[in-house]
């Protein structure tokens, strides 16, 4: 019999357990998985919202949608509504949803630019369930036969625990200890073992880095650097607290702007997550705890809780025998609720290119290529939100409006402004309708539109964006209230 291939996983939380969970559950019967965390050690477990692929990996990983809501108390997202981010006062919804019809040639926004020249159109939610259905506080997996695109807000202490459960009945080994040292082969640059307090001792073949901010196996250890993404997204600081619920929690995350930051709202069924994220460049931590306990609705369950980063990512992900997963590997503020993405596409792409044999820097060259991809395309998603700002009410959004930005988001918004066409990003995860709806949320229009948009005489395209806009009503009727679904759906546990 092969020898298993020995796992060690440093760190716990939802980036340990998930890493722990998805080895173990489609490769456990070629490695060994044993998991390090401390209980001395805390979690960030505040990222508690995510995007629509988070329901595709959990179905690669047979976790039962059911299942998984009632352990988390979480609830249904159709999307992100914006608050003061093009202006004070001004708010825009940016929805999983597609919006329209496209054909390979045009997007639909194409058509509905050509329409409003003409006077019609309406406005563009009239073209996407998704987002009309978040507005209207309603919610179903299905509007009859028509699937919705959701994603979930939910409570990532209670996810990484529902993991962990599942992952020690499949067999990982967990051992409770605080990493005191990592012993490094000074021949091969490898990591050989862990050490532990009271001298033990965790040795492997393959480690994987989920140790949050503090990277100790690839940042300390390995000495990767890090690449700084600071003079992009400014800030490094976040407060955190939960409140009672004093509402039915609707189908959206709410990001909401503030002079100084933006504050996050992610309702889940027995309370609400709140947090102010903003630059300690342009705001006191006393100022930003007023801002965040001044702007929140119910009793607080919780101290505010301060954390501390720095936005941008390791410059190799993968470098020797180890794997950064999660925070280990970068960080990007939550403004488009990437964390668990970024976890989950990790892992999915570690499994496809797992060094089982042969040369490992191939495979470390290639996971390496792809995450630098994926990375650049979020932060360029992230950036777009505040560089198209009309505020010039405070030096943080005047930081934001006047500072360069990377060359590839530059080209992308020129193009954009020019002919309205959407580049595609190389890894599919935020397609033209979220460009779309973002960019023209916070005021930014094509000059000119797509000739083949004028195809269709005005009465014929008015007549077809009419159909649309009828079908989507249509199933916007069929839609329950989001909180009367979930307490049919997936009740929270006693």
């Amino acid at each position: 019999m092969e020898e298993k291939t020995r796992v060690v996983v440093a760190g716990g939380g939802t980036a340990g357990w998930l890493t722990a969970y998805s080895l173990v559950k489609r490769l456990g019967n070629m490695l060994e998985i044993t998991l390090v965390e401390s209980d001395q050690i805390g979690t960030v477990g505040v990222g508690e919202a995510t995007v629509p692929t988070v329901r595709r990996f959990h179905q690669f990983f047979d976790i039962d949608e059911r299942e998984f809501m009632r352990a988390t108390q979480a609830t249904f997202k159709l999307g992100i509504v914006f608050d003061n981010w093009g202006a004070p006062g001004e708010s825009y919804t940016h929805t999983f949803g597609e919006i329209g019809q496209s054909n390979w040639m045009v997007e639909f926004h194409q058509y509905w630019l050509e329409a409003h020249a003409n006077g019609f159109g309406g406005n563009l939610e009239d073209y996407c369930l998704e987002l009309k259905a978040a507005k209207a506080g309603k919610f179903a997996v299905k509007a009859g036969e028509t699937p919705l695109k959701y994603a979930f807000h939910l409570d990532a202490t209670a996810y990484a625990g529902f993991l962990r459960q599942k992952s020690e009945s499949l067999g990982v080994r967990r051992v409770e200890g605080k990493i005191s040292e990592i012993t490094v082969d000074p021949e091969t640059g490898n990591i050989q073992s862990l050490e532990l307090e009271q001298d033990r001792q965790v040795a492997g073949d393959f480690f994987i880095d989920c140790t949050g901010f503090r990277s100790l196996l690839l940042g300390d250890a390995l000495d990767v650097e890090f690449e700084d993404w600071s003079h992009w997204l400014a800030a490094d600081r976040a407060l955190a607290v939960q409140t009672r619920s004093t509402e039915p929690p609707p189908p959206y995350t709410r990001a909401i702007a503030h002079s100084s930051g933006w504050q996050w709202r992610i309702p889940l069924q027995s309370r609400t997550g709140n947090g102010l994220v903003y630059s300690s460049r342009f705001c006191s931590d006393d100022d930003a705890r007023a801002t965040l306990l001044g702007n929140i609705s119910g009793e607080t369950i919780t101290e505010p809780r301060l954390l501390r980063f720095k936005t941008g990512r390791r410059i190799n992900a993968w470098h020797k025998n180890c794997v950064a997963i999660g925070l280990s590997s970068g960080f990007i503020e939550p403004l488009e609720s990437t964390s668990i993405h970024l976890i989950d596409t990790a892992l999915v792409r570690l499994m496809k290119l797992f060094p089982f044999a042969g040369a490992i820097a191939p495979l470390a060259e290639e996971f390496n290529r792809e995450t630098r991809l994926e990375w650049e395309a979020v932060r360029d998603f992230i950036i777009l939100h505040y560089k198209q700002t009309q505020r010039d009410d405070s030096e943080f959004w005047n930081f934001y409006r006047t500072m360069d930005i990377p060359d590839s988001l530059a080209d992308r918004i020129e193009l954009f402004k020019e002919n309205g066409y959407v580049r595609p990003d190389l890894v599919n995860l935020f397609r033209a309708h979220s460009w779309i709806q973002v960019m023209f949320g916070q005021g930014l229009f094509p000059e000119h539109s797509h000739g083949a948009s004028r195809i269709l005489p005005p009465a014929a395209l008015k007549l077809e964006l009419e159909k649309l806009s009828a079908f989507v009503n249509q199933n916007l009727a069929k839609l329950p209230d989001h909180n009367d679904f979930i307490k049919q759906y997936c009740p929270a546990q006693n």
